[in-house]
Formats: structure tokens, sequence, C-alpha cells
């Protein structure tokens, strides 16, 4: 991979607080007012704040990530603008290991038989509704998961009714294609999967899916041996290890080393299980990859730190120039905040990270960390997200091309909605996740161009009745019969 230039473009920061008076009575962003508890007011003393918190950081932090909503640069993120590599294709061609089917098949004979025949009836009633059935076939949709699909292992209850319909549970028995573009990661595809499918009750295939870090794998093309950071215990070292990285390790490989390398982390015997300790010193690290959130920020940002001044990649060794041998280091997505199963707002997650790896390299040497992120909104993550849909379309109806109309879904306005605006696609916003907005109300700095929605069913909803007419039918009708009833399907809503 070519060494790049620190870029100088990006927002700089205006002052996040004005001065304030320091009188009793000012309760605002420039004073801190402390409570009398009683006292005469000669004994209360106040201290008139003279910068805000976010200036005091902002010394250290890389321009790109003084605006972490995106309000005052809607481009990239990255250092180095939004040429990243992404896979030629999606993935090698090879039998899918989840097929979709129209029905939700049963077990033993008569659930099959049910299946291939309302197959062929569903073709029976295509073939009579051809304008339909193109209309059908000319929209798509990508949904993030976390707040709008699920919540963590907890199925969103509309979730699965709107990807049953998507599935064929409609008045064409007809497949609409979807795909599922999520900046979560940490393990790989074929495991992703197999939980969510799990999760949701409908099959979801590994062809249809992209999480944050799976067009990283083109970067194995560019670096042999890497660092994966993040993820629980080693699953993220599988994903690496399954796009072609031939040398992988994980900060708990180099604490089986040397525990000593992270002087606040206890290393217990059974972290060494499953462990690949090696003599770290003869080893040289090409990149560093961030495949999911760090479970040890301490150790983590130590180890990271560690090579990121190192001589070319090697620990144990300092760079006189850190600048001109820094090896480069990619996150897999910038969000700051996501929804969990926790009740109150959302938990920070990989952008917070990030942050504080930008705020400690800083500084340490005066100058921003030249850094590359993708997932959502980042162009190369929509441009592999073609791919996918592509190969998708062919898998499902044998039409190898973009659907021309894209519905993008999400609860992220920083990440979800602005890169499908920014990528032309339709935009829904759900209220199930990150955004918590009044009934009604669209983002301020990132508004979705279908509005805002209660969550995901309605958003398809009103995307499918765009396209396919008002009293398009969300049932399939187990009793329709076109040779009966000509083209009247009198489908149940």
């Amino acid at each position: 991979m070519p060494r790049f230039e620190d870029s100088d473009f990006g927002a700089d920061l205006t002052e996040a607080c004005s001065h304030g008076d320091a009188s009793p009575s000012t309760v605002g962003r420039g004073s801190i007012t402390i409570a009398g508890d009683g006292r005469r007011d000669s004994e209360v003393v106040e201290v008139p704040a003279t910068r805000s918190s976010i200036s005091d950081a902002s010394q250290f932090m890389h321009n790109l990530s003084l605006s972490p909503s995106m309000r005052d640069h809607r481009g990239s993120r990255n250092s180095f603008g939004t040429s990243l590599p992404i896979p030629r294709s999606p993935r090698s061609p090879r039998a899918s290991r989840t097929r979709l089917s129209s029905v939700v098949t049963t077990n033993g004979r008569e659930g099959i038989s049910a299946a291939v025949s309302r197959e062929i009836l569903a073709s029976q009633v295509q073939d009579m509704a051809k304008e339909k059935v193109e209309a059908a076939k000319n929209m798509a949709f990508a949904f993030d998961i976390d707040g709008v699909l699920a919540h963590g292992n907890h199925p969103i209850p509309e979730a699965r009714e709107a990807l049953k319909m998507l599935n064929g549970d409609n008045e064409l028995g007809i497949k609409i294609p979807y795909i599922l573009l999520t900046n979560g990661g940490g393990k790989t595809e074929e495991s992703r999967c197999d939980q969510l499918s799990e999760i949701l009750g409908v099959p979801i295939s590994t062809d249809q899916f992209i999480q944050s870090h799976t067009p990283m794998s083109a970067l194995s093309e560019y670096h042999e041996t890497v660092l994966v950071v993040g993820g629980e215990g080693f699953k993220s070292r599988d994903a690496a290890e399954a796009y072609g990285f031939k040398h992988v390790y994980t900060p708990k490989d180099i604490l089986a080393w040397d525990p000593t390398i992270s002087p606040w982390r206890h290393f217990a015997e059974q972290d060494r299980v499953g462990a690949r300790p090696t003599d770290f010193s003869k080893v040289k690290f090409d990149a560093i990859l961030v495949f999911a959130d760090s479970r040890d920020y301490a150790t983590d940002m130590q180890i990271i730190m560690d090579l990121l001044l190192a001589e070319d990649g090697q620990l144990l060794t300092r760079a006189k120039d850190p600048i001109s041998s820094r090896i480069p280091i990619y996150f897999s997505h910038g969000d700051l905040v996501m929804p969990t199963d926790h009740k109150g707002p959302p938990r920070m997650t990989q952008g917070a990270f990030r942050i504080g790896v930008e705020a400690m390299y800083k500084g340490l040497t005066g100058v921003d960390l030249g850094r590359v992120i993708y997932g959502k909104p980042e162009l190369a993550t929509y441009k592999y997200a073609d791919e996918v849909l592509k190969a998708w379309m062919e898998e499902i109806h044998n039409e190898n091309r973009i659907p021309e109309n894209i519905y993008m879904i999400g609860d992220n306005p920083a990440s979800d909605i602005i890169g499908g605006n920014m990528y032309n696609w339709n935009t829904c916003l759900v209220r199930t996740g990150v955004f918590q907005g009044k009934e009604g109300e669209n983002d301020p700095n990132s508004p979705a161009s279908m509005g805002t929605f209660n969550h995901v069913l309605d958003a398809v909803k009103a995307g499918v009745r765009k396209e396919l007419g008002k009293e398009f039918k969300f049932k399939w009708n187990e009793k329709v019969n076109p040779v009966l009833h000509g083209e009247g399907i009198s489908a149940v809503e």
C-alpha cells in the first residue's frame, strides 16, 4: 500500500463555549455555578470557564474528528479522501451457504410439497402481473441491523414481518431484493449470518450481507502481517484469516508473549487459551486493522501506540521520525455511538475509540494521525454494496444489475442517512435506535429523504407502496388461483 501524506482539509472547530460572566446568577456555557449549601454568599467562589472541555481536547484531535456528526464536512472522514481499496467482486463464486426461499418452509415432505406448489402458483401470478413484477425487481432495500432489525440478540418485532414480506410473503409471491449493510463486525460473515438467521427467524445469506470490515478484505493484497483489534476472543482473527491475510495477530497474542507491555492488565492463564505468542521483537507489522469495538481500551491503545511510534512496525523500537516510518492504521467504521440492549442512551462505539487513539498520537507527536476509515458513510462501502446488490439480483432473479430504486433504512443519521443521501439512495430514518426524535421530526443535520418512521415495517411499506402502488398487498393469499380468477388477486392485507 503506498504511503500517503497527511491531509490538512477539514473544518476548524469553532469556539464551543463563549466566555461567561461569573455572577452567582449565571448558569450557562461560560461558567460553573457552585452550590452554596446554605453558606453565605461571601463563602461561595465561582471560577469562570476560559475554555470548554472540547476546546482543551481539540488540540489533540485530528481535524476531521472535530465534527464527528459530519455536519461541517459532508464528504469523507478519511485523511486521504475517499479512494479506498475494495474487493473486485463481492465474493468468489460458490454455492450460497444459505438459500432464500419465497416461502417459509416446514420440516417434512408436506412442507416441501407445499413450498413447490406455492412456487408454481406464484410464478403463474407473476406471469399475469408483468408490470408489477418488473417494478418489484427494480427496487431494493439496504438495512442497518442494530437499532433497525434488532437490539443486540433481540429482534425488533416488526423486522421479522418486514423481511418475510420481502422474501415473498406478498401478493406476487416475489422476492424483493435486500441486503444488510451494517457498521457492526468482529466475526466472520458466516458466523454473523447464522446468528442473524436465528434472531430474525428468516434465512440470511452471506451473499446479501456486508459488515463494516467486509470490504477491508481487499487490504490482504497489500499487507501480509497485521494486528487485528477488537471483537470477542479471537473471532476478528478468524475473519481476517478468512480474508486472506497471511499473518494475523491480536493484542492477546502480544500479551501472552510479554504481559508487561500493558502495565494495568492482569493477564491470567486462561487468557492464554487460543493465543499465539511468538517473539514479537522480530516481527514487523505491515498495518493495524481495527475490526470491532475494543474490549480492553488500555491494552489495545498501548499496543497500537507502540506500533505507530515504532520503526517500521517493530515492537520494542522507537522511530527517529515516527511520521515517515509509521505503518497505516485502518478503522472499520466511524460511528461514535450505537444502540444496544441498554435502556438508557446509546453506548459509545469504535469512533470514540478512534478519537482516543488520535488524541494520544497527536499528544505524543504533535501531528495529526493519518488514518483510514471504512464503513458507512464512506463511498467505498456503497461502491461495494452495488456489487453485492448486483450479485444478489443475479442470485434471486438471474439479472446481474443494480435496481434503480434503492431504499436505505437506518437509525443513525450520521452514518446510515448521510451516506445514503450522498449516494443518491432513498433514505428512511427509524426511531428504534440511535435516533430518538419526536414522531414526525426529521434529523436537522442529516434529514432522511423519505422522512422518519416508527419502525422498519412502516419504512418498508412506504417504499413498496411508492414503487408498486398503494393497493399492493403485503400478504400472500394461499387461496389465489390465477386460472380461475384471472388477474384478480384478493390477498389479505
